[in-house]
């Protein structure tokens, strides 16, 4: 199974890239919606990430596809920007499927 990026500077593709992640730059609505469609429709790719600024432009569309499909993971990634309070993330994850307030 592999991983794919969906980003929106080449910064973050490159630095994937060395990792072995495959992935393409977008900057639209439509380019966005159109990879992931993309992406979506392969079996071999288990999960996708995407940059946090993507996330926030189609953010009712990706939730409505990570609730929906069984496959592939979508992963929101901090971008080059580094504006990512990740731990308020994870903590709204675990609150969410335990019912817990951590």
């Amino acid at each position: 199974m592999k991983c794919f990026l969906i980003s929106d500077n080449v910064d973050t593709q490159m630095g994937m890239r060395l990792a072995g992640v495959e992935g393409v730059v977008v900057h639209k609505y439509d380019e966005v919606m159109s990879a992931l469609a993309e992406v979506t429709a392969k079996d071999d790719i288990a999960a996708v990430f995407v940059t946090k600024k993507l996330m926030e432009l189609c953010k009712t569309e990706i939730e409505t596809m990570k609730l929906t499909l069984r496959k592939p993971l979508i992963v929101e990634i901090p971008d080059r920007h580094g504006d990512s309070h990740i731990s308020e993330t994870l903590s709204g994850y675990v609150s969410d499927a335990v019912g817990i307030r951590i």
